[in-house]
């Protein structure tokens, strides 16, 4: 069962406080009560709450003064400042000192729920993290592989299936995806798991050194080759080969490794005996091998050889809802590496963080988070953390000649459905770059008979 989230609600006008109260339990929240910005302060000492609604004056202590005070004890919980017209210069200064969001007075109910949703989309990480560790089970080390979203379930799914057989896989995704982990998933889940999982990255070998690398080589087979040396064939026998980076491999090693695949034997460079091994082969891509067959790059023989059990791992744009899980388990994982105490982001970084485009994938969140915490000397990472980040998501762009025809609600399912994509089908995500709540976007796609 999913918690309650706990709100607190800061109003010295009881009628108002009243009000929201019964508002934010019939939108299903948990709801504490503080009549000033002392009793809030008080509160905040004693809960973690997941979001605050505060007026902004205050007879004792103004919601200006509580908010720098609550910042101070707990920065990483958002803050929503309620005002009248007059005061919207107050509650700008209030979001400079750490605000997340103001409402004016009187108050747009679908405004607030909106803003109230968007603020709290980071706490939902650690139910999600729950729920992921019991979709995964005991099958894989959720440590290393993280998501949530309907891609990376089905990856899961199938790397789960692909781990209790013996079949070659080839592993295909950008650089940063994190091919490895998969890779790695699959042999420690396996039946090879308790012996070795040998890896290579074929792009990092010099073409004169990669058949040695590979296969091993004899004393005095090349200059430099003082003594016998065993080949990664040989290091990973009962076990699992990783080659990572397959389509740098030339022509010529292609057509020796196809031998060894099919063959199951191989010598070492310079030697003469024929060494049998039984090894579950890993492959590893980030290039279309179709496409390299056709262009004469890649041996056709070894790519079908290879294609037995195919795994996609998608980049982060296809699943951004991903990235708040991957930055909160980074975030510990650094924290712990480097013994802080870190205990969260601000809602602003986190922010920023999921507006990221993260070209880069996995691997550049982690490196991004792993420079934060070693810099940081703060309890909760914040904006000014994270420099490299861009704040921009590129903006959705419809064909004018088509839109220009369409009449007003064909435009806006359009627009719907261009950003809905642009997001990989994450509603939550679309509906922040919409401007409205997830509930709106469901009517919207309801009404234009779109799941």
């Amino acid at each position: 069962m999913v918690q309650r989230k706990d709100i607190l609600v800061v109003d010295d006008d009881t009628g108002h406080r009243t009000m929201l109260k019964t508002l934010l339990s019939g939108w299903g929240y948990s709801v504490h009560e503080a009549d000033d910005g002392s009793t809030a302060i008080a509160q905040v000492q004693k809960s973690p709450f997941d979001l605050i609604l505060m007026d902004i004056r205050m007879v004792k202590v103004s919601g200006l003064e509580a908010l720098e005070t609550i910042k101070g004890i707990n920065p990483a919980i958002p803050v929503i400042i309620m005002t009248a017209y007059s005061s919207v210069e107050s509650a700008i200064e209030a979001m400079k000192k750490g605000a997340y969001e103001y409402l004016t007075k009187p108050l747009d109910f679908e405004e607030m729920r909106m803003k109230m949703e968007k603020a709290m989309d980071h706490s939902k990480l650690k139910e999600e993290n729950r729920i992921l560790k019991e979709i995964i089970g005991d099958h894989f080390d959720s440590r290393n592989i993280i998501g949530k979203s309907p891609s990376m379930l089905s990856l899961l799914e199938t790397t789960s299936k692909a781990a209790s057989s013996d079949a070659t896989v080839l592993i295909t995704g950008e650089s940063g995806t994190g091919k490895e982990m998969i890779a790695g998933a699959i042999h420690f889940n396996s039946p090879r798991k308790d012996h070795p999982f040998i890896k290579l990255n074929c792009a990092a070998i010099s073409e004169g050194l990669l058949e040695s690398e590979l296969f091993g080589h004899e004393k005095g087979a090349f200059t430099g080759a003082i003594r016998r040396r065993e080949g990664r064939f040989r290091q990973a026998h009962q076990g699992s080969l990783f080659l990572d980076e397959i389509s740098e491999m030339s022509l010529a090693m292609q057509a020796k490794l196809l031998r060894v695949i099919q063959e199951r034997e191989f010598t070492r460079v310079g030697g003469e005996d024929v060494i049998f091994v039984d090894v579950r082969l890993i492959a590893a891509t980030n290039k279309d091998l179709l496409t390299e067959v056709k262009n004469g790059n890649f041996r056709e023989d070894l790519y079908y050889r290879l294609n037995v059990i195919t795994l996609r791992v998608p980049p982060l744009r296809e699943r951004r809802e991903d990235i708040p899980l991957l930055a909160e388990h980074f975030l510990k994982l650094f924290s712990q590496k480097n013994d802080k105490d870190i205990k969260g982001f601000t809602p602003q970084a986190m922010d920023r963080i999921i507006r990221h485009a993260w070209p880069g994938n996995v691997r550049e969140i982690m490196n991004t988070i792993e420079s934060a915490v070693v810099l940081s000397s703060s309890a909760y990472l914040a904006e000014q953390d994270l420099p490299i980040i861009s704040s921009e998501i590129e903006p959705v762009e419809l064909d004018r000649e088509i839109t220009a025809e369409l009449p007003l609600d064909e435009v806006e399912k359009a627009t719907i459905l261009k950003i809905l994509q642009s997001c990989g089908g994450n509603k939550s995500e679309a509906a922040r770059r919409l401007g409205i709540t997830r509930a709106t976007l469901h009517k919207k796609l309801k009404r234009y008979e779109v799941s």
